[in-house]
C-alpha cells in the first residue's frame, strides 16, 4: 500500500522518463510510458484495495471484503478524502451485520466525508434510518428515510423505504 502521494511522485517520474525518450527520438517508447501514467494517476483516484473490496462486497463475500480493506493501515493518509468516504460505507455496511453503535458511526463519518454516488448515499441514509428507528428515534428516521428517498432516483431502494415509512407508523 503506497501513500496517495507516492502514486503522483510515480506519475511524475514517468512523465519525465516519456519526455526523456521523445528528446532521445524513441517516439514509441515515450508513448508507451505516457500511456503507463494512466495507471498511478488512477490508483490515486480509486484505491485498489476499495475497488477489490466492492468486488468482494458483490459476491456478498463479506470476509473477504473485510480482508481487503485491513490492508489500508491508516485511511487518512493513504486515501483521498472521497476514498476515505466509501472506506467508512464498506467499514458500515459489513458491521452493520453486528454491531449498530459502530456501524451509525462508520455510515455518519462516511456521510461527513462524502460520497460520489446519489445511490450509495441513499443507502447509507437508509440504513442510518434504520438504526434510528431500532432506537425509537422516529423524527430522525424520517427524515433521513425522506433525504434516501429524494437519492434514489432510479427507484431501486423504494419497496425498501416505503416498508420502513410503515414501520415507523407503527412506533
Amino acid at each position: 500500500m503506497f501513500h496517495k502521494n507516492i502514486k503522483l511522485v510515480f506519475a511524475a517520474f514517468l512523465l519525465a522518463t516519456a519526455i526523456w525518450q521523445f528528446t532521445e527520438n524513441n517516439i514509441g517508447n515515450g508513448i508507451f510510458i505516457i500511456l503507463l501514467i494512466a495507471i498511478p494517476v488512477f490508483l490515486y483516484f480509486k484505491n485498489e484495495f476499495i475497488l477489490l473490496a466492492f468486488l468482494k462486497l458483490r459476491k456478498q463475500d463479506f470476509e473477504g471484503a473485510k480482508n481487503w480493506l485491513d490492508k489500508i493501515k491508516n485511511p487518512e493518509t493513504a486515501l483521498v478524502r472521497k476514498q476515505q468516504g466509501y472506506y467508512n460505507y464498506l467499514h458500515g455496511l459489513m458491521v452493520s451485520q453486528t454491531n449498530l453503535n459502530q456501524a451509525e458511526k462508520f455510515f455518519k463519518k462516511a456521510i461527513e466525508l462524502g460520497l460520489s454516488m446519489d445511490m450509495d448515499l441513499a443507502v447509507a441514509k437508509l440504513n442510518l434510518a434504520g438504526i434510528a428507528m431500532s432506537r425509537r428515534r422516529k423524527i430522525e428516521a424520517t427524515n433521513l428515510l425522506n433525504e434516501a428517498n429524494k437519492l434514489d432516483k432510479q427507484n431501486m431502494l423504494k419497496e425498501q423505504i416505503t416498508m420502513m415509512k410503515q414501520q415507523l407508523k407503527k412506533i
